[in-house]
């Protein structure tokens, strides 16, 4: 056993930062109203997201890059009055598209093939991390819990698109629950969403 080390008996590297006075400031309120446990954790989280978020490229201000793709952080509200001036009947439609558009940049950026279940944990979890909910795999179904998008109908084209699947709603209000009813074939996958 003397040639393997136990996680807690490997080095561990102390890093100092020198923190402004408002930054430690702003992170002892973040811990006193419970929003934090400590800066360990802080800085961990941070660390995560960072990682998850894969924004590499980051010219500060405004300008975020995950991959091939440019990330903006929006209101709710700026998307939904977005799709209310989208006729109803390419509600479905679009959110097929856009869904298209987020496979092509979560395959580009993660090299996560998005139609294959398998990778379904992985594309839920990059979905959670940029803010589009959480989304849950129950048998045949998937839930949705706190969407960003809360158009049931817009977003079950997206789910269809980016995962290959048809889907049939269950629910109109969140969580939303879609029942896939079949998947699409690679090469109807390929035709389908070109027309989009």
């Amino acid at each position: 056993m003397k040639g393997k080390m136990s996680p807690k008996n490997r080095s561990v590297k102390r890093t100092t930062i020198i923190l402004d006075e408002d930054e430690r400031e702003y992170i002892d309120t973040l811990i006193k109203e419970g929003r934090e446990p400590g800066i360990k954790p802080l800085v961990s989280k941070m660390l995560d997201v960072y990682r998850s978020m894969r924004i590499y490229d980051w010219k500060y201000p405004g300008e975020y890059y995950i991959g091939i793709s440019r990330v903006a952080f929006l209101n709710v509200e700026f998307i939904d009055a977005l799709i209310k001036y989208i006729p109803k009947e390419k509600w479905r439609e679009a959110g097929q598209r856009i869904g298209e558009l987020a496979k092509v940049s979560l395959e580009a950026s993660s090299n996560v093939e998005t139609t294959k279940r398998e990778k379904w944990p992985d594309v839920f979890k990059r979905l959670r991390v940029q803010g589009f909910g959480d989304f849950y795999l129950k048998d045949k179904f998937i839930i949705i819990r706190t969407p960003l998008i809360i158009n049931q109908e817009f977003l079950c084209g997206f789910t269809e698109s980016l995962l290959g699947i048809n889907l049939e709603a269950r629910t109109v209000t969140p969580p939303l629950v879609f029942e896939i009813t079949s998947e699409i074939p690679p090469k109807e996958r390929e035709h389908s969403f070109q027309q989009v």
